[in-house]
Protein backbone atom coordinates (compact mmCIF):
# COMPACT_ATOMS: atom_id res chain seq x y z
CA UNK A 1 0.00 0.00 0.00
CA UNK A 2 3.07 2.70 1.00
CA UNK A 3 4.00 4.52 -1.80
CA UNK A 4 0.58 5.73 -3.44
CA UNK A 5 0.26 8.94 -5.24
CA UNK A 6 -1.94 10.87 -3.64
CA UNK A 7 -3.65 14.48 -3.76
CA UNK A 8 -5.32 16.11 -0.31
CA UNK A 9 -7.54 19.32 -1.08
CA UNK A 10 -8.54 21.63 2.40
CA UNK A 11 -6.47 21.99 4.88
CA UNK A 12 -8.78 22.51 7.88
CA UNK A 13 -9.03 21.40 11.04
CA UNK A 14 -9.60 18.01 9.82
CA UNK A 15 -8.44 17.97 6.49
CA UNK A 16 -4.81 18.60 7.85
CA UNK A 17 -4.43 16.05 10.31
CA UNK A 18 -5.52 13.23 7.70
CA UNK A 19 -3.43 14.55 5.19
CA UNK A 20 -0.57 14.13 8.07
CA UNK A 21 -1.66 10.42 8.63
CA UNK A 22 -1.42 9.87 4.80
CA UNK A 23 2.16 11.20 4.42
CA UNK A 24 3.02 9.58 7.89
CA UNK A 25 1.90 6.13 6.05
CA UNK A 26 4.43 6.50 3.71
CA UNK A 27 2.45 7.92 0.51
CA UNK A 28 3.53 10.80 -1.35
CA UNK A 29 1.10 13.49 -0.84
CA UNK A 30 0.06 16.31 -2.90
CA UNK A 31 -1.96 19.07 -1.36
CA UNK A 32 -3.72 22.12 -2.50
CA UNK A 33 -5.44 24.90 0.04
CA UNK A 34 -7.23 27.94 -0.51
CA UNK A 35 -4.88 29.44 1.46
CA UNK A 36 -1.29 28.96 0.14
CA UNK A 37 0.24 29.44 3.41
CA UNK A 38 -1.59 26.62 5.29
CA UNK A 39 -0.25 24.28 2.46
CA UNK A 40 3.20 25.57 2.84
CA UNK A 41 2.96 25.18 6.80
CA UNK A 42 1.89 21.33 5.98
CA UNK A 43 4.51 20.83 3.74
CA UNK A 44 6.80 21.76 6.08
CA UNK A 45 6.30 19.85 8.96
CA UNK A 46 4.89 16.24 7.08
CA UNK A 47 6.83 16.24 3.69
CA UNK A 48 5.24 16.22 0.29
CA UNK A 49 4.11 19.04 -2.50
CA UNK A 50 2.08 21.98 -3.13
CA UNK A 51 0.13 23.11 -5.96
CA UNK A 52 -1.56 26.70 -6.51
CA UNK A 53 -5.06 25.05 -7.88
CA UNK A 54 -6.56 21.90 -7.50
CA UNK A 55 -6.27 20.31 -11.18
CA UNK A 56 -2.02 20.77 -10.43
CA UNK A 57 -2.49 19.23 -7.17
CA UNK A 58 -4.41 15.98 -8.79
CA UNK A 59 -2.36 15.50 -12.39
CA UNK A 60 -1.19 11.82 -11.58
CA UNK A 61 -2.66 10.94 -8.69
CA UNK A 62 -4.07 8.01 -7.92
CA UNK A 63 -6.28 8.96 -5.24
CA UNK A 64 -7.80 12.16 -4.93
CA UNK A 65 -9.39 13.39 -1.18
CA UNK A 66 -10.93 16.22 -0.41
CA UNK A 67 -12.29 18.46 2.40
CA UNK A 68 -13.63 21.46 2.20
CA UNK A 69 -16.58 23.64 3.46
CA UNK A 70 -19.96 23.11 1.81
CA UNK A 71 -22.11 22.20 -1.42
CA UNK A 72 -20.82 24.98 -3.49
CA UNK A 73 -17.07 24.38 -2.18
CA UNK A 74 -17.46 21.01 -3.35
CA UNK A 75 -18.75 22.46 -6.65
CA UNK A 76 -15.83 24.62 -7.16
CA UNK A 77 -12.88 22.22 -6.57
CA UNK A 78 -14.40 19.07 -8.36
CA UNK A 79 -16.44 21.08 -11.27
CA UNK A 80 -14.82 24.76 -11.60
CA UNK A 81 -12.56 25.58 -14.61
CA UNK A 82 -9.42 25.08 -12.15
CA UNK A 83 -11.27 21.59 -10.96
CA UNK A 84 -10.02 18.29 -10.35
CA UNK A 85 -12.28 15.91 -12.59
CA UNK A 86 -10.83 18.03 -15.50
CA UNK A 87 -7.27 16.98 -14.57
CA UNK A 88 -7.53 13.39 -13.01
CA UNK A 89 -6.29 10.50 -15.16
CA UNK A 90 -8.98 7.60 -15.89
CA UNK A 91 -9.60 5.10 -13.92
CA UNK A 92 -8.79 7.57 -10.63
CA UNK A 93 -10.60 7.69 -7.73
CA UNK A 94 -12.24 10.70 -5.77
CA UNK A 95 -13.05 11.07 -2.55
CA UNK A 96 -15.39 13.47 -0.73
CA UNK A 97 -14.57 13.64 3.08
CA UNK A 98 -16.99 17.18 3.14
CA UNK A 99 -20.57 16.94 4.91
CA UNK A 100 -22.15 17.77 1.98
CA UNK A 101 -26.30 16.84 0.45
CA UNK A 102 -26.85 13.97 -0.89
CA UNK A 103 -27.67 16.07 -3.92
CA UNK A 104 -23.99 17.06 -4.55
CA UNK A 105 -22.48 13.35 -4.24
CA UNK A 106 -24.80 12.26 -6.92
CA UNK A 107 -24.01 15.27 -9.38
CA UNK A 108 -20.03 14.04 -8.52
CA UNK A 109 -20.89 10.76 -8.83
CA UNK A 110 -22.10 11.08 -12.29
CA UNK A 111 -19.88 13.96 -13.49
CA UNK A 112 -17.40 11.47 -12.26
CA UNK A 113 -18.16 9.02 -14.50
CA UNK A 114 -18.28 11.27 -17.60
CA UNK A 115 -14.30 11.78 -17.12
CA UNK A 116 -14.00 8.39 -16.48
CA UNK A 117 -13.35 8.58 -12.66
CA UNK A 118 -14.40 6.69 -9.80
CA UNK A 119 -16.26 8.54 -7.18
CA UNK A 120 -17.32 8.36 -3.29
CA UNK A 121 -18.73 10.32 -1.10
CA UNK A 122 -17.28 9.42 2.71
CA UNK A 123 -18.26 12.06 5.07
CA UNK A 124 -16.69 11.73 8.64
CA UNK A 125 -17.45 11.94 12.25
CA UNK A 126 -15.31 11.99 15.34
CA UNK A 127 -14.44 15.68 15.18
CA UNK A 128 -11.02 17.17 15.02
CA UNK A 129 -10.02 15.13 18.17
CA UNK A 130 -10.63 11.76 16.02
CA UNK A 131 -9.03 13.28 12.92
CA UNK A 132 -6.06 14.19 14.62
CA UNK A 133 -5.48 10.69 16.56
CA UNK A 134 -6.35 8.44 13.48
CA UNK A 135 -9.89 7.98 15.17
CA UNK A 136 -12.30 9.19 12.95
CA UNK A 137 -15.90 7.21 11.66
CA UNK A 138 -16.65 7.43 8.07
CA UNK A 139 -19.60 6.51 6.00
CA UNK A 140 -19.21 6.03 2.55
CA UNK A 141 -21.71 6.01 -0.48
CA UNK A 142 -20.56 4.34 -4.02
CA UNK A 143 -19.48 1.12 -5.77
CA UNK A 144 -17.87 -1.68 -3.87
CA UNK A 145 -14.87 -2.07 -6.12
CA UNK A 146 -13.99 1.37 -5.77
CA UNK A 147 -14.72 1.06 -1.74
CA UNK A 148 -12.36 -1.64 -1.17
CA UNK A 149 -9.34 0.14 -3.30
CA UNK A 150 -9.85 2.87 -1.52
CA UNK A 151 -10.31 1.74 2.16
CA UNK A 152 -6.99 0.81 3.29
CA UNK A 153 -6.27 4.66 2.78
CA UNK A 154 -9.09 5.80 5.12
CA UNK A 155 -8.50 3.79 7.23
CA UNK A 156 -4.95 5.97 7.99
CA UNK A 157 -7.09 8.14 9.68
CA UNK A 158 -9.93 6.18 10.78
CA UNK A 159 -11.34 3.65 12.91
CA UNK A 160 -14.21 2.47 11.19
CA UNK A 161 -15.03 2.49 7.26
CA UNK A 162 -18.14 1.37 6.21
CA UNK A 163 -19.69 1.15 2.92
CA UNK A 164 -23.67 2.17 3.21
CA UNK A 165 -25.23 1.95 -0.40
CA UNK A 166 -24.72 3.96 -3.11
CA UNK A 167 -23.52 7.28 -4.54
CA UNK A 168 -25.54 9.82 -1.76
CA UNK A 169 -25.85 6.93 0.81
CA UNK A 170 -22.76 8.15 3.00
CA UNK A 171 -23.96 11.62 2.92
CA UNK A 172 -27.37 10.43 4.13
CA UNK A 173 -25.79 8.49 6.91
CA UNK A 174 -24.03 11.51 8.26
CA UNK A 175 -27.36 13.27 8.06
CA UNK A 176 -28.57 10.52 11.16
CA UNK A 177 -25.33 11.25 12.92
CA UNK A 178 -26.05 14.87 13.19
CA UNK A 179 -29.73 14.20 13.78
CA UNK A 180 -28.86 12.04 16.56
CA UNK A 181 -25.82 14.39 17.86
CA UNK A 182 -28.03 17.38 18.04
CA UNK A 183 -30.91 15.97 20.12
CA UNK A 184 -28.20 14.57 22.56
CA UNK A 185 -26.34 17.96 23.61
CA UNK A 186 -29.67 19.77 23.78
CA UNK A 187 -31.03 17.57 25.87
CA UNK A 188 -27.56 16.70 28.23
CA UNK A 189 -27.62 21.38 28.08
CA UNK A 190 -31.56 20.99 29.77
CA UNK A 191 -30.10 18.13 32.33
CA UNK A 192 -26.91 19.94 33.03
CA UNK A 193 -29.01 23.09 33.58
CA UNK A 194 -31.44 20.90 35.53
CA UNK A 195 -29.18 19.98 38.16
CA UNK A 196 -27.48 23.46 39.02
CA UNK A 197 -30.74 24.95 39.05
CA UNK A 198 -31.33 22.00 41.83
CA UNK A 199 -28.16 22.56 43.64
CA UNK A 200 -26.90 19.48 42.95
CA UNK A 201 -23.09 18.87 42.43
CA UNK A 202 -23.07 19.05 38.61
CA UNK A 203 -19.83 16.98 38.13
CA UNK A 204 -20.51 14.35 40.58
CA UNK A 205 -24.29 13.79 38.91
CA UNK A 206 -22.57 13.21 35.67
CA UNK A 207 -19.76 10.98 37.34
CA UNK A 208 -22.78 9.09 38.37
CA UNK A 209 -25.52 8.88 35.22
CA UNK A 210 -22.90 8.38 32.95
CA UNK A 211 -22.39 4.71 34.53
CA UNK A 212 -26.01 4.14 33.51
CA UNK A 213 -28.33 4.88 30.22
CA UNK A 214 -27.47 8.49 29.94
CA UNK A 215 -23.78 8.02 29.16
CA UNK A 216 -22.79 9.17 25.75
CA UNK A 217 -19.86 10.85 23.74
CA UNK A 218 -20.93 14.31 24.21
CA UNK A 219 -21.49 13.59 28.52
CA UNK A 220 -17.87 11.86 28.60
CA UNK A 221 -16.21 14.97 26.69
CA UNK A 222 -18.43 17.47 26.96
CA UNK A 223 -20.38 17.28 30.37
CA UNK A 224 -18.21 19.20 32.70
CA UNK A 225 -16.84 22.25 30.07
CA UNK A 226 -20.62 22.62 29.11
CA UNK A 227 -20.63 23.04 33.44
CA UNK A 228 -17.88 25.75 33.66
CA UNK A 229 -19.21 27.79 30.65
CA UNK A 230 -16.16 26.82 28.61
CA UNK A 231 -16.82 26.63 24.37
CA UNK A 232 -13.36 27.34 22.83
CA UNK A 233 -12.85 24.41 21.01
CA UNK A 234 -14.41 21.24 18.98
CA UNK A 235 -17.12 21.99 16.15
CA UNK A 236 -18.56 25.38 15.77
CA UNK A 237 -21.93 26.37 16.02
CA UNK A 238 -21.75 27.22 12.18
CA UNK A 239 -20.86 24.08 11.01
CA UNK A 240 -23.78 22.34 12.81
CA UNK A 241 -26.41 25.30 11.65
CA UNK A 242 -24.61 24.03 8.18
CA UNK A 243 -24.92 20.31 8.33
CA UNK A 244 -28.78 20.90 9.98
CA UNK A 245 -29.75 22.64 7.36
CA UNK A 246 -29.02 19.97 4.89
CA UNK A 247 -30.69 17.96 6.98
CA UNK A 248 -33.77 20.05 7.09
CA UNK A 249 -33.34 20.17 3.32
CA UNK A 250 -33.22 16.66 2.85
CA UNK A 251 -35.91 15.94 4.83
CA UNK A 252 -38.71 18.02 3.14
CA UNK A 253 -37.33 16.05 -0.01
CA UNK A 254 -38.01 12.56 2.11
CA UNK A 255 -40.75 13.49 4.05
CA UNK A 256 -39.23 12.28 7.32
CA UNK A 257 -40.38 14.75 10.12
CA UNK A 258 -37.61 16.90 12.03
CA UNK A 259 -39.60 18.57 15.04
CA UNK A 260 -37.06 18.61 17.51
CA UNK A 261 -33.90 19.32 14.88
CA UNK A 262 -35.99 22.22 13.75
CA UNK A 263 -36.20 23.85 17.18
CA UNK A 264 -32.76 22.53 17.82
CA UNK A 265 -31.39 24.50 14.64
CA UNK A 266 -33.46 28.03 15.95
CA UNK A 267 -31.42 27.82 19.24
CA UNK A 268 -28.15 27.34 17.32
CA UNK A 269 -29.67 30.79 15.00
CA UNK A 270 -29.61 32.58 18.63
CA UNK A 271 -26.12 31.84 19.62
CA UNK A 272 -24.87 32.88 16.30
CA UNK A 273 -27.01 35.79 16.94
CA UNK A 274 -25.22 36.56 20.41
CA UNK A 275 -21.55 36.37 18.23
CA UNK A 276 -20.92 32.68 19.36
CA UNK A 277 -20.64 31.12 15.95
CA UNK A 278 -17.10 29.69 16.46
CA UNK A 279 -18.58 28.65 20.02
CA UNK A 280 -18.05 24.75 20.35
CA UNK A 281 -22.14 22.94 19.87
CA UNK A 282 -22.16 22.36 23.39
CA UNK A 283 -22.86 25.95 24.51
CA UNK A 284 -26.55 25.33 23.57
CA UNK A 285 -26.35 25.46 27.61
CA UNK A 286 -26.13 29.08 27.10
CA UNK A 287 -29.49 29.63 25.99
CA UNK A 288 -30.85 27.85 29.68
CA UNK A 289 -27.81 29.22 31.98
CA UNK A 290 -28.13 33.26 30.80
Amino acid sequence: MSGRRLAFLGLGVMGSPMAGHLARAGHQVTVYNRTAAKAARWTEKHGGKTAATPAAAVTGAEIVLMCVGNDDDVRSVALGANGVLAAMQSGAILVDHTTASARVARELYAAAQSHGVRFLDAPVSGGQAGAENGKLTIMVGGDADVFAEAQPMLACYAKAVTLMGAAGAGQLTKMVNQICVAGVIEGLAEGINFAARAGLDVDRVLEVISKGAAQSWQMENRGRTMAADQFDFGFAVDWIRKDLSICLAEARNNGAALPIIAVIDQFYSRIQARGGGRWDTSSLIRLLSD
